[in-house]
């Protein structure tokens, strides 16, 4: 420190060795409103030498300018200002804060008021950055020759106690929002005393007691509220925290006043030993009730849920669940079993993937219906397997609902029905063929009476006729008479030969029967084409055959009433197994492909009300009697269509190989 040259009397004004009595020595004083430091007044001396020996920050204010000087314990509050603070004015020393402080400072110079103030916030300046600082200051008037000269200011900086003050409120506030939120009560328990404190009001709604009736302590809790199975694991909670200092956990049911059953939860910590805090537990307490009602109510929910699951999957019914979009969600194992789609390869999949695409309009019904929370129940249609196959089935479907009771979903129980469709289809078939049966018996009868009765007559008229031209016609009328015996013979699809079987050229058959129907093909426009390559002889019944070939000759026929082109061709076959081939082919209007499966069944026509559905039905029992197969094609194509009949024979027939 560079300063004038010091004279003994100023060596010995300024008493001490501390570095700002040094630096108050040394500094010039001549160029500030004080002067030179011998030219100083015996109070301003006093005063100074007063401060510098003061162990608190302190500032002196000398004069109407306020001369600013401070003390070693002031250094650490300036910094960034000290040392050139020394001797400068209050108001430039500290002018971000000359505007909070002036007031003070000038009531006390030029009033002599005696302010103090506690933890004033004031901004300043350290290190050339603003600060928000708080401070505690005197401000103390120094009088001489009874007129203030001088402002004597000790202070300290308290920003550290109001922001640790303000942190511990932010804390306290956040913890009891914490405790609020969570509705935990918070207690403290003197456990050498037996003496709880309950800290807020939770504790009281939790113990159902009111602040008159207060908290209950261990004693009373242990006899009169821990309910008897846990009370044992209470005291052990206890012995192991006072002990061993183990947090305090405890978990059991208490009794309310009115013995209602409660379920608390209890966490606390042994606390630091202090001045009369030995043995004191801190801690919470939590009600639980509801939460151990929802355990319980999960663990039946889960127990039944595991039920329904085995239920589900060993169910012999198919039973799926899907979105409102139509997304598989589950599939259990009879779904595998029947459709032959794993899970894997279903759930995530479209619904559209088991029903055929002429009936996905069904979907979009079913759909609609469950989106208004309604059931669809045993309704029956069809479904396709993952190999292609369609099989029947029952379906009933519920609407599957969330939380608030709006529709996710639907669950699917799924019943294949095939068998029992078979044997309906059956049992309806064998009724009709009863019930024809015993109407054809009984046409039959009506019919041949009169038919015997016109050809007796015929054949009593025969020897009378003695015209050539007669003759003719009489020969004719007895044609006509067989065929229309033939032929109703035919319509009521029972007719079944009752002679033996015997060797026969199903060549001569064909051919027989192209004459029968050569007129009326002829009438419609129909051209007759044959191949009757064949010549052999195999064991059959000539009548059934003879039907056989009516029945396919009569429905080609009918497939071409604008005219047409009728093939007929017998052909030794040309690989194993021996035998001979009938093919019988039309380029008519050919049969839908969704018919061709069903044209064998007994009753199934195309023709509306004018075909009996018998005509194939009996063609293939003949067929199959003589142990033969019969096959059919079909198209409708614009440029493509009519209809191909095949009908194998073997060398060897049914009848030969039985005899009859």
């Amino acid at each position: 420190m560079n300063g004038p040259t010091l004279t003994p009397r100023a060596m010995t004004l300024i008493t001490g060795d501390s570095e700002m009595a040094n630096r108050i020595r040394a500094h010039k004083w001549s160029v500030t409103p004080l002067g030179p430091i011998e030219d100083w007044s015996e109070t301003l001396v006093a005063t100074v030498n007063l401060m510098l020996h003061s162990p608190f920050p302190t500032i002196l204010s000398w004069g109407p300018e306020m001369v600013f000087l401070y003390n070693d314990a002031g250094i650490r509050t300036l910094m960034g200002k000290h040392p050139g603070a020394l001797g400068g004015l209050y108001r430039d020393v500290f002018h971000e804060a000359w505007d909070l402080v002036s007031a003070d400072l000038e009531a006390c110079f030029y009033r002599g008021e005696t302010a103090v103030r506690d933890n004033m916030f004031i901004p300043i300046f350290l290190n050339g950055v603003l600060e928000n600082h708080y401070w505690s200051y005197s401000l103390i008037p120094v009088y001489e020759n009874g007129k203030v000269e001088g402002v004597y200011d000790a202070y300290r900086n308290t920003t550290e106690i109001v922001m640790g003050a303000r942190r511990l409120r932010e804390s306290e506030t956040r913890l009891k929002l914490a405790t609020e939120v969570a509705k935990l009560g918070v207690f403290v328990w003197d456990t050498i005393q037996d003496r709880g404190s309950w800290e807020n009001d939770r504790m009281y709604e939790i113990f159902g007691r009111t602040r008159e009736e207060g908290p209950v302590n261990g004693t009373a809790f242990m006899s009169q509220v821990a309910h008897p199975d846990y009370r044992q694991a209470f005291r052990q909670a206890m012995e192991a925290t006072l002990q061993n200092g183990e947090p305090f956990e405890f978990e059991g049911m208490i009794y309310l006043p009115d013995k209602t059953l409660r379920w608390i939860e209890v966490r606390g910590q042994l606390q630091p030993e202090t001045d009369g805090s030995a043995g004191q537990i801190l801690g919470t307490i939590r009600d639980i009730t509801e939460l151990k009602r929802g355990e319980e109510a999960l663990r039946d929910s889960s127990k039944r849920l595991g039920e329904l699951a085995a239920i589900v999957e060993s169910s012999d019914d198919v039973i799926l669940s899907k979105d409102l979009n139509g997304i598989i969600t589950s599939w259990n194992t009879a779904a595998t079993r029947v459709f032959g789609y794993s899970a894997e390869e279903m759930i995530g999949s479209s619904i559209l993937k088991l029903i055929p695409e002429h009936l996905h309009s069904d979907e979009k019904t079913i759909i609609e219906k469950i989106r208004a929370g309604k059931r669809v129940e045993h309704f029956e249609t069809v479904r396709i397997t993952k190999s292609g196959q369609l099989i029947d089935v029952s379906l009933t479907v519920s609407p599957v609902r969330d939380e608030l009771g709006r529709v996710i979903g639907a669950s699917k129980i799924l019943r294949d029905i095939s068998g029992r469709k078979r044997i309906e289809r059956s049992l309806l078939q064998a009724e009709k063929i009863a019930a024809t049966g015993r109407m054809a018996a009984t046409i039959a009868h009506e019919i041949n009476n009169p038919l015997e009765a016109v050809m007796n007559l015929l054949y009593l008229l025969r020897p009378m006729i003695t015209d050539p031209a007669g003759i003719n016609y009489l020969s004719s009328a007895e044609d006509e008479l067989g065929r229309v015996s033939h032929i109703a013979k035919q319509t009521l699809g029972y007719y079944r030969e009752h002679a033996s079987a015997s060797n026969a050229s199903l060549t001569e058959i064909a051919l027989h029967a192209i004459t029968i129907y050569e007129p009326r093909c002829k009438a419609a426009g129909i051209e007759i084409r044959t191949a009757l390559d064949s010549s052999r002889k195999i064991v059959l019944r000539r009548g059934e055959m003879m039907q056989v070939i009516s029945n396919l000759i009569a429905n080609s026929i009918y497939a071409m009433p604008k005219g047409g082109v009728l093939s007929i061709a017998v052909k030794d076959a040309e690989g194993p197994p021996d035998g001979i081939v009938l093919t019988i082919k039309d380029n008519g209007v050919g049969i839908a492909a969704e018919h061709l499966p069903k044209v064998f069944d007994a009753f199934f026509t195309t023709r509306g009300t004018v075909g009996t559905g018998i005509g194939l039905f009996v063609a293939k029992q003949f067929v199959n009697g003589h142990g033969g197969q019969i096959e059919i094609e079909s198209r409708k194509d614009a440029e493509n269509h009519g209809t191909t009949i095949r009908i194998f024979l073997p060398m060897a027939t049914a009848y030969d190989e039985s005899g009859n």
